[in-house]
């Protein structure tokens, strides 16, 4: 399989009497072996943004790392093109489906891109829709399949619905990396392709950083190994499944695209060498558990697709367990891990929040949120995210930061796209452990907009629907962006 997968469970086993909640966070780490990958050839889908917003230098540049991307695929690789504007057209080959790499074929390749001029509107919806196709009309067996876009535009020739169906009838399909190129674009449009499609979102504010890019994403792609892997779960019938979410390199909400047998499996995407962390959160009744007796609530597995289809686990098999302690509100010490967790995510809210208070001009609520943030990944000695928001701010007249009032589009929008992206802890973090205050065990905290119990009675945000508690109190505070 050219990887060996390793998986490790971080879970606190002693809940509360009254808890209803257990949590863990699974790390899976694939390290490359001696064994060959399958001989499969991998295909490549590269979509451009032909609108009409792209005249001009953009579509020269843009045009420009198209054509180094195709330089660094390998011989062999199977590669379609598509440009994309209000509609979807297949460019390269020009009998369509997938070509594989050769000389020829890459000089074909560029005079097809070189030829494209810029018109229409944009509807990125229809250029993933033609991707799929492409896909699924490739004979197998197929190894990894992959694709890159770039954007320059908002996608306003297509509702979000609409997007959403073309993402779940994507999703499991293929990976796609998304670029937003210039200012005119919307964070939130690359996030959601990226969440479904396991890609990367990133901002690409100086144009011609876009060949640079194009070029470090396909010498990415030819190192994944594994098309598919997939989180199984086999839950104990006392326990139900709440979410699972990817929180490391990148945050992405998984809990949508489980699919259910006798096992829940959940899509991973594509792995090469690399380190994930995922979080999974199951809910039960504790009254069905028996206080003192340890049981396992779930039994977690890794399966591997091959080529042909098969899946096989590709891991050993780790158990979730829990005991449930006598004593109602019982002081049982948090897992640091999972609280980093929680406040990293708390982090790339008040990003985004930020970012879209800015973006409708709320200032003053921008100049709130950057504060919150940079305060949080202070806290966590995130230096990447840190380093991003003092870009952004200055000292106002009263003496506190907020952003600075010359920040460009483009850099707000950078905001947002990394609010996801969070950093490998410091090692004295991790080994750091606080204990709950006396009081805080006792007193639940409830979301006053969805009901749903908080995991504990310090939590920051509502794990359901994203609603911030204001320390202290209940009254509403900044939602997560939508």
């Amino acid at each position: 399989m050219g990887l060996s997968f390793a998986l490790e469970v971080d879970a606190p086993s002693d809940l509360a009497y009254d808890e209803q909640r257990a949590d863990a966070l699974i790390t899976v780490t694939a390290r490359s072996t001696a064994q060959a990958a399958p001989d499969a050839p991998g295909a490549e889908i590269l979509i451009m943004d032909r609108s009409l917003s792209m005249s001009g230098r953009k579509l020269d540049e843009a045009k420009r790392a198209m054509c180094a991307a195709i330089d660094t695929l390998r011989d062999g690789t199977l590669l379609g093109i598509v440009a994309g504007n209000h509609k979807a057209e297949v460019i390269f080959p020009a009998t369509g489906g997938l070509a594989r790499v050769d000389a020829l074929t890459r000089e074909d390749a560029k005079l097809r891109v070189v030829g494209q001029l810029a018109e229409g509107g944009t509807a990125i919806g229809t250029w993933l829709t033609c991707a799929r196709h492409l896909f699924a009309a490739t004979p197998a067996p197929v190894g990894v399949r992959h694709a890159v876009l770039y954007t320059d535009g908002k996608d306003e020739h297509e509702t979000p619905e609409q997007l959403g169906d073309v993402l779940t009838a994507c999703t499991d399909q293929f990976v796609c990396d998304a670029r937003g190129l210039g200012s005119d674009w919307h964070y939130a449009d690359l996030l959601r392709i990226t969440a479904a499609l396991h890609g990367t979102a990133e901002a690409v504010v100086t144009i011609s950083d876009l060949t640079e890019d194009f070029t470090r994403l396909m010498r990415q792609a030819q190192r994944i190994v594994v098309p598919r892997v997939y989180l199984g779960l086999r839950l104990n019938d006392r326990f139900q499944l709440a979410f699972v979410r990817q929180t490391r390199p990148v945050e992405a909400e998984l809990t949508a695209r489980r699919q259910v047998d006798l096992e829940t499996y959940v899509p991973l995407g594509s792995w090469p060498p690399q380190t994930r962390q995922y979080q999974v959160s199951l809910r039960f009744d504790p009254h069905t558990l028996t206080v003192d007796e340890e049981l396992r609530a779930a039994r977690i597995t890794l399966h591997a697709e091959r080529p042909d289809g098969t899946r096989t686990p590709c891991s050993d098999t780790a158990s979730m367990v829990v005991r449930r302690r006598s004593t109602p509100g019982f002081g049982i010490p948090r897992s640091a891990n999972l609280t980093r967790v929680e406040n990293e995510r708390e982090l790339g809210m008040a990003m985004r929040a930020c970012a879209d208070a800015h973006l409708r001009g709320d200032l003053e609520r921008a100049d709130h949120e950057l504060r919150l943030a940079t305060g949080l990944a202070q806290d966590l000695r995130d230096t990447a995210r840190l380093r991003l928001l003092r870009a952004l701010a200055t000292s106002g007249p009263d003496g506190r930061l907020r952003v600075r009032r010359d920040v460009s589009r483009a850099e707000i929008q950078r905001i947002g796209v990394e609010s996801t992206k969070t950093a490998v802890p410091p090692r004295d973090l991790v080994d750091a452990v606080e204990l709950p205050s006396a009081d805080a065990s006792s007193v639940s905290r409830e979301c006053p907009r969805c009901g749903t119990a908080a995991a504990s009675a310090s939590a920051k945000f509502c794990e359901e629907c994203g609603f911030r508690f204001t320390a202290g109190t209940s009254e509403p505070g900044p939602v997560d962006a939508s």
